[in-house]
């Protein structure tokens, strides 16, 4: 539940579905759905054990966010307890753009990236 509530309260997801039977939430954040899935569930243990700080499978992943005062949106996050780091401007998936990174719970790196209009 610690991952779920990080990003509907913290991010400002929402659960859009659950799946209990294979152990799966769905989190709507914007127009990306993110699927959290419990590693003890059905559909977990299929994938094997769960990552670790040095046994990861995945970089990051993006969210877009809204154009926001940069400064604000750190000091919210730091106030949230969120690692976070600092903006800057990288490339990605729509060029070259304004994005920070950030530490879910679980250790998951997120790329909150502004929308490019």
């Amino acid at each position: 539940q610690g991952l779920i509530d990080f990003y509907c309260q913290v991010l400002g997801a929402r659960v859009e579905r659950t799946v209990k039977d294979l152990g799966l939430a769905q989190l709507r954040a914007g127009s990306a759905l993110i699927d959290i899935v419990d590693v003890h569930g059905k559909l977990g243990r299929t994938g094997g054990p769960a990552s670790t700080g040095q046994g990861n499978n995945l970089d990051h992943f993006c969210l877009q966010i809204e154009a926001i005062d940069e400064s604000s949106l750190l000091d919210y996050l730091r106030e949230c307890g969120v690692q976070a780091g600092e903006f800057a401007e990288r490339y990605g998936a729509q060029g070259m753009g304004r994005s920070l990174y950030i530490t879910d719970t679980e250790g998951n790196s997120v790329e909150l990236r502004v929308v490019q209009r």
